[in-house]
């Protein structure tokens, strides 16, 4: 799961729905994309990074053992190949000769060896050490071999081997929490890191020694605009090629001729969704009737039409409709603000003051709404929330903070009374380190404190065999507790809807977006502009 907050493809079998225009021109080198995002990475060593921003970059420049293809198969990345044992226990990998670092040094075994032992390391800060910590043991017959064993079935095993591989050479006896490459990367993959300016840009440039072939486009730019109504200016000024579009600049603003000869529209279903995730050490939030109510009192019919003007679906649970651990069967709290009112009464909020809000000992409900600075769609969000709950007696404030600060100040440190985010989720159910009991420590994915013993061991079970029976099994079950607990109120899954600079050509639309075959992507020689 940690590919859990990259940013992952559609979880639907079918192509994503495209408006667009493409003409078909022989390839050519040159040019450069610009992406705009909301937020700056964190860190640049993915495997100390929780956040989408870091770890889209970094993806441009590390690569795993495998990776999913563009129908979301797993297929072979700097492996080349790979052997599963009959019993499912032993993986073994072969990997790709002639792969070399972006500082010339050559890819061996020794890098995975290095990098499976610094993700399990105590000292290491990490949130994706569980999956390892599974490994029995790990062997490199030769440089271009690697074996791993598993003492029991562990089902996300060879996904797990997608985690970006670290160089050893660079980093091995030194302490990975001080590496300079937390900002001046080494890696294997199709872009080398040139500059980060602090709050403007990255700037990578294409790797020409690349394994698959050097990327057509010769440099790739994210510039740091943390407003999407001032990256939504930027583009049409032609300052920026990419970026993700809010529903109502899809729906409304972009339909144009102007605009349709100018860029290329595209929109699939999205791999995560967004969620109201409640902080249980909090006092108000640990009686669970009152998550109930709260969810009871969101018309979440109302954030799907007004928000997102009905490019999304509603979320009820940690797994997407689509997939095959989706639970179709779990009973969500509907809307019903009379059922949000008896909750609360039951839960001893009864009375009101005179500016209309429940009070309690003399204490009036009232909470805050966290979230990042940028996202439109969030602040939308929590707005109507607020109305809603405002309804029902009780107060919401909404706080907006930065990225970077709005992760390590308050998420890591558990400084919130509600927050209101998104996760994308992995192709594989497991979702261990988001749910687990174990994982409520300081900077690790369960950051609002559920623990639950029957869902601690239904995670195990789910994880621990090969039978897809089984594990449904488990998985469904764990969304009804969730739906009965409501540590979060799941609001929606939206669409997907990435825009592109219509100079660049070779996006293929396919199950897992537009972003697999990037390397593909190139602007014909004559409308080059960088």
């Amino acid at each position: 799961m940690v590919c859990l907050l990259i940013l992952c493809a559609c979880s639907n079998s079918s192509p994503p729905e495209v408006k667009h225009r493409e003409s078909v021109t022989v390839p050519a080198t040159g040019d450069a994309i610009i992406e705009g995002t909301i937020g700056e990475a964190s860190t640049l060593i993915p495997l100390l990074a929780s956040d989408a921003s870091s770890h889209a970059v970094a993806g441009q420049i590390y690569n795993g053992l495998i990776k999913y293809d563009k129908n979301l198969v797993i297929t072979g990345d700097l492996a080349e190949s790979y052997d599963i044992s009959p019993d499912g226990l032993i993986i073994t990998f072969h990997l790709r000769k002639g792969v070399v670092w972006h500082d010339k040094a050559p890819f061996t075994s020794r890098d995975v060896l290095y990098t499976y032992r610094v993700v399990v390391d105590p000292a290491t800060p990490t949130a994706y050490a569980e999956d390892f910590k599974q490994v029995k043991a790990i062997t490199a017959p030769d440089d271009h071999t690697v074996k791993v064993t598993y003492a029991n079935p562990f089902a996300p095993a060879l996904a797990s081997w997608g985690m970006n591989i670290l160089p050893a050479h660079l980093l091995e006896g030194k302490d990975i929490t001080k590496s300079l490459l937390a900002r001046n990367p080494v890696g294997t993959g199709p872009y080398r890191f040139k500059e980060w300016i602090a709050g403007q840009k990255i700037v990578l440039e294409a790797n020409k020694d690349y394994f698959e072939g050097r990327p057509y486009i010769d440099r790739y730019i994210y510039r740091i605009i943390p407003d999407s109504s001032t990256m939504y200016m930027e583009l049409k000024a032609g300052a920026i090629d990419l970026m993700g579009l809010t529903p109502v600049q899809y729906a409304r603003q972009t339909n144009s001729s102007d605009f349709t000869s100018r860029f290329n529209k595209y929109r699939y279903p999205s791999s995560g969704y967004v969620y109201m995730g409640y902080n249980l050490r909090h006092p108000l939030f640990k009686d669970r009737r009152i998550r109930q109510a709260v969810t009871a009192a969101i018309n979440k019919d109302e954030l799907i039409h007004g928000v997102l003007f009905g490019m999304g679906q509603k979320a009820h649970g940690p797994i997407v409709p689509g997939r095959w651990a989706y639970n179709p069967y779990v009973k969500d709290i509907a809307y019903d603000p009379q059922h949000a009112m008896q909750l609360l009464a039951q839960a001893g909020w009864k009375e009101k003051n005179s500016d209309g809000f429940l009070v309690k000992d003399g204490r009036p409900f009232t909470f805050t709404i966290l979230t990042n600075q940028g996202n439109q769609q969030r602040l939308m969000t929590a707005q109507i929330v607020q109305q809603r709950l405002r309804t029902i007696g009780i107060e919401v404030k909404i706080r907006i903070v930065e990225w970077a600060t709005f992760l390590k100040e308050f998420v890591d440190k558990g400084k919130f009374d509600v927050v209101m985010l998104g996760w994308s989720i992995s192709q594989d159910p497991d979702m261990y380190d988001i749910w687990h009991s174990s994982k409520t420590n300081t900077g690790e994915l369960n950051f609002i404190g559920f623990k639950n013993a029957e869902v601690d061991r239904l995670l195990v079970e789910g994880r621990s065999t090969f039978d897809i029976e089984k594990r449904k099994k488990a998985y469904f079950r764990i969304q009804e507790i969730l739906a009965e607990e409501q540590p979060y109120t799941f609001l929606y899954v939206p669409d997907a809807l990435p825009v592109v600079n219509a100079r660049i050509r070779g996006i293929e639309p396919a199950p897992a977006g537009i972003g697999h075959n990037q390397i593909k992507w190139f602007v014909p020689k004559s409308e080059q502009v960088y």
